[in-house]
């Protein structure tokens, strides 16, 4: 059963990251499904921060659909792809920091007296890089693509040693496209004129 819903957690997935490269709204709604499997998985394979991060994406995902939906009085979108500046750098590196730091203490004390088979840095350096994507994807931020590949890069050996392949291999597959979105999101950055 827990491998049918990984499969659906993961094609759902696909088609998220799918619909975020293009800028389209529904990234959120096809999103909603996969995080919230990837809670029931993540809880079943001692991946507490990982179960922490989807439901998290979960939430983010009701705010990111609403903040890409709004719209201005000539109803054009508010919300426009853009860089970050050095005051949004910074705010990103002390979210992840602090993020990463709640984290791993949360997942060393798990590991410590409840669960011995959790990995506490790798579970956190993968929870704590997707929360500060998130969050940033939402305001539709081209460096929350940069914290997509480290997430991608920290969950493919994650779910690989916890025993989910087919999640494994889908990391890789979201590590190709986080890729191609941080292009194709710069782009689109650099031809706006619209500030923000």
């Amino acid at each position: 059963m827990t491998q049918l819903l990984e499969i659906i957690a993961i094609l759902s997935g696909i088609i998220s990251v799918w619909f975020s490269r293009k800028e389209n709204i529904w990234v959120y709604p096809s999103g909603l499904i996969g995080t919230a499997l990837y809670v029931f998985i993540s809880i079943e394979g001692d991946l507490y921060g990982e179960a922490t991060v989807n439901l998290y994406y979960t939430i983010m995902s009701i705010y990111g659909w609403y903040n890409w939906l709004r719209k201005d009085t000539a109803l054009k979108p508010i919300v426009h792809i853009r860089f970050s500046n050095k005051h949004d750098w910074r705010n990103q590196i002390i979210f992840f920091i602090a993020t990463y730091c709640i984290i791993y203490t949360s997942l060393y004390f798990i590991k410590q007296y409840f669960n011995p088979g959790a990995i506490p840095w790798a579970d956190a350096l993968a929870s704590a890089s997707a929360f500060t994507a998130m969050w940033l994807m939402t305001r539709k931020k081209v460096e929350s693509w940069i914290w997509w590949i480290i997430t991608n890069l920290a969950s493919m050996p994650l779910y690989y040693v916890k025993g989910y392949t087919f999640t494994s291999v889908y990391y890789s597959i979201l590590l190709l496209m986080a890729i191609a979105g941080f292009i194709e999101w710069r782009k689109k950055a650099n031809g706006q004129s619209v500030p923000q």
